[in-house]
Formats: C-alpha cells, sequence, structure tokens
C-alpha cells in the first residue's frame, strides 16, 4: 500500500490475487469458504489498525514521494556572516568649519551674507561688548598704577645706592684718618714720647672704625639684597598685568568674527540688534575640496561596522562605491553616524544635503552555521526544514531555528549541524508530510 500526501489526502490499494490451492484441495465450495474467510480476516484488520491511528494522521499522510530532480539541496557550512545594510546618507562637503562666538555680545555689524564666498581673513559680522570694553579700562588703569609704583621703587633703590657709597666713604675717610694717628702713635709709643694711655685710646677707635666699616657692608649687601627682590616681585607683577591685559585685548579681538579658511559661507545665524551668548554657533564656511556622505546606522550594528567596509548606491543610473572612512562612538536616540567616502570620482550633479540611499555590507567577524536561502522559508518561517537523511534517499522535518537573513544566506541558530543537506526549495505540494522519499 503506498500513500501519496497532499491537500487531499488519497490511499490507493493495490490489488491481490489470492494465494492459489492445490487442485486437488480445492474444491468449489470449500474454496468459496476460504475466500470468504479471507476478505472477512482482511477486514477486521484493517477496522483494527484504523482505530488506532490518530484522527489528525487519517486525514494526511505522513510520507511523500518526489523526484530529485524536482528539488533544490543545500549543505549547511560554517563561515563568516555578511549582512546588508540599507542606510540613507546626506551628502555634505569634506571639510566643513564651524564659527562659533568666542566672545558674548551684541551683534552691531554684519558684512557678509549667508551663501557669500568669503576668503581667509575676511570679515563676517562685529561684536560690541561694554562690560569687556570696561575691564580693559581697567586693567590698563591698574598696570599704570604698577608701572608707577615700580619706577619709584627703582628710583628710591637709586637714592638708597648712594646714601649707602656715602656711608661708607665717611667710614672710609674716619678709618683712614685713625690709622695714620695709630701708626705714629705707635712710633712714639716705642720711644717712650706718649703715654701708654694715648696709645691704647688711638689703637681702640682703629678696631672699632674696623668693624664698623665690615658691619657697614655687610647691612648694606643684606638691604640691597632685600630691595632688590622687592624690586624683582614689583617687575613679575607688572609683567603679569600685562599678559593679562594683552589677553583681554584679545578678547576684544575676538569680537571681530573673520573667516578662518576660505570657501562658502552656508549658513549665519545672526541679526543686528541680537545678544549672542559665548560658544553660540554662528555658523559655517565648507570648504568645497570634494564631498562626503554623513549617514545614521541603527546601534545593533555597531560593532559589524568597521573602516574600509564597502557600501554603494545607484545614481543617475550608475553603480557607485563608497567606503567607511569614520565612525562616531556616540549613540544617540539608538543610532550612531558613519562618514562614507568616495571610492574614485563621485558622480556629477551632487549636490550638498542631498540624500543618498547607500547598500553596506556589514561583515560579522564570528564564525556561524550558514545555510543557503530557498523558498521553504516562505512556507516554514525558517522554523523547521527537511534533512537529508543518511544516504539521499529520504529527508525527515526537523525542528530549526534561523537568525539573521541576507538574500544569499540563512545564518542558522540551532536544529542543523555542519555538512547536512537540507531541501531549501518550496515546500508548498506537501507541507504536512513528516517524512519525504527521493527518486
Amino acid at each position: 500500500m503506498t500513500i501519496h500526501a497532499g491537500k487531499t489526502a488519497r490511499t490507493t490499494r493495490t490489488k491481490e490475487t489470492p494465494t492459489s490451492l492445490p487442485q486437488r484441495a480445492c474444491r468449489p465450495g470449500r474454496r468459496l469458504a476460504v475466500l470468504g474467510l479471507s476478505v472477512t480476516t482482511l477486514a477486521a484488520g484493517l477496522a483494527a489498525a484504523l482505530l488506532l491511528v490518530p484522527p489528525a494522521c487519517r486525514k494526511a499522510a505522513s510520507t511523500h514521494t518526489i523526484r530529485k530532480e524536482r528539488i533544490e539541496i543545500a549543505r549547511v557550512t560554517r563561515g563568516i556572516f555578511s549582512e546588508p545594510i540599507s542606510v540613507s546618507g546626506k551628502i555634505l562637503p569634506v571639510n566643513i568649519v564651524y564659527l562659533d562666538a568666542v566672545e558674548g555680545g551684541r551683534v552691531e555689524k554684519i558684512y557678509v551674507e549667508s551663501g557669500s564666498l568669503v576668503k581667509r581673513g575676511d570679515k563676517i559680522l562685529q561684536l560690541t561688548n561694554s562690560t569687556l570694553l570696561m575691564d580693559i579700562m581697567w586693567r590698563e588703569s591698574e598696570l599704570f598704577q604698577a608701572s608707577n609704583n615700580l619706577r619709584n621703587t627703582r628710583l628710591s633703590m637709586e637714592q638708597f645706592k648712594l646714601q649707602l657709597n656715602q656711608q661708607l666713604s665717611e667710614i672710609e675717610n674716619k678709618l683712614q684718618q685713625q690709622r695714620r694717628t695709630y701708626e705714629r702713635y705707635s712710633e712714639l709709643e716705642k720711644d717712650n714720647l706718649i703715654s701708654r694711655h694715648e696709645f691704647e685710646l688711638s689703637k681702640d677707635q682703629y678696631d672699632y672704625l674696623l668693624k664698623q666699616k665690615d658691619l657697614t657692608i655687610e647691612s648694606q649687601k643684606t638691604e640691597l639684597k632685600f630691595r632688590q627682590s622687592q624690586l624683582e616681585a614689583l617687575e613679575d607683577s607688572q609683567n603679569r598685568m600685562q599678559a593679562n591685559l594683552d589677553a583681554v585685548k584679545q578678547r576684544q579681538e575676538n569680537l571681530t568674527l573673520v573667516a578662518p579658511v576660505s570657501g562658502q559661507l552656508t549658513s549665519l545665524t545672526a541679526d543686528v540688534g541680537e545678544s549672542i551668548s559665548q560658544g553660540t554657533r554662528l555658523g559655517q564656511i565648507d570648504q568645497w575640496d570634494g564631498f562626503k556622505v554623513k549617514a545614521s546606522i541603527d546601534e545593533r550594528y555597531i560593532a559589524q561596522v568597521k573602516p574600509k567596509d564597502a557600501g554603494e548606491f545607484e545614481f543617475s543610473g550608475q553603480s557607485y562605491r563608497v567606503d567607511v572612512k569614520k565612525i562616531y562612538p556616540e549613540v544617540k536616540d539608538g543610532k550612531f553616524e558613519v562618514d562614507f567616502e568616495f571610492v574614485g570620482e563621485h558622480p556629477p550633479g551632487l549636490r550638498r544635503g542631498q540624500t543618498l540611499h547607500l547598500r553596506l555590507t556589514a561583515v560579522d567577524p564570528s564564525d556561524s552555521l550558514l545555510l543557503q536561502h530557498g523558498d521553504f522559508v516562505r512556507s516554514t518561517g525558517g522554523k523547521w526544514a527537511y534533512v537529508l537523511e543518511e544516504g539521499g534517499r529520504s529527508a525527515a522535518r526537523r525542528r530549526i531555528q534561523v537568525g539573521r537573513q541576507n538574500p544569499e544566506k540563512l545564518e542558522i541558530i540551532e536544529g542543523l549541524r555542519e555538512g547536512e543537506s537540507v531541501l531549501i526549495s518550496s515546500y508548498e505540494s506537501f507541507e504536512n508530510c513528516d517524512r519525504l522519499i527521493i527518486k
């Protein structure tokens, strides 16, 4: 008995020829009796078999026979899964220079309008800041006062040096006179021409003047050292004040916004009379040396996208290639940004802000079980498949789990092993069968 599965289960019975009995034993009456007994036994057996089969199995066949040339078979392999990603990107210049307000203030004058071509050093707008102007005036006054103090201190030090020299000269003069007196008294004392007391007085006075000279010189050195350190401190203070004043004047120069590079002023968000805070983005200058594509990609691909990954897009009926140039690590709103650069010449006619639809091939570096994509996925949803049994003459239904998919490959999570063969063609004609017979 052969059973075929389809939308309607059909059972085909093969006619069987009764076993012939020997002519000697086959009388007409006994032949009819034996035949009747065989039919009765066969009917009873069939009825008992039907009672043992579940109702669901009585309606659908469990096997189906199909010719090998009508199916497609693929082998489970291990390899790297590559997943194409469709992303949308914006055309931007390769180099963009943003213009921020280094200092806050009120917009007094605008020199150029948005969209104009500018050269490096061209004035774009002028800000005014009265608080900064008052700060400069106060620092200039403070610096002028410090300069006067330093000048007076230097003058006082010069006068002090003159006084010290004069004092030292007087001591030198007294010492010289006393030395002559002491030398003369020494000669007289040898000849007993003067008293011993007068000689000792001259000697004591001479020794006193020598000590006074040494003490005066030491005191002058200490005083000069102190005054010199005081003068150096004043000079350092003045230098710091001058540096602070220069820095404040530089801030005043920053009130004039100039173009740092040559290019096109693509945006300028400022109006005359508007108050601008420090750090406010005022505009940007695009350098049209080339184009790039900036795209936002779902964060689940952040580990797969790598520099130099290839992508392509269609433009005016032609295909162009781009590569990943820069990956921004920050994730915002579930997406991360990627810059693409054109491989070769970019398409003619591109405009800033134009949208391109890219196909990026993301590669997972880890090995996966892979199976060729087939029509069977539409029938089973990737939940089960027919797997060839040993010998390749039959295939059994088996539960599987499919992960990622691309137009060419399926990632197998579980249910299959490397090297097994799977029927990947459509299952529409035998989707209820548990087993296939392949001829």
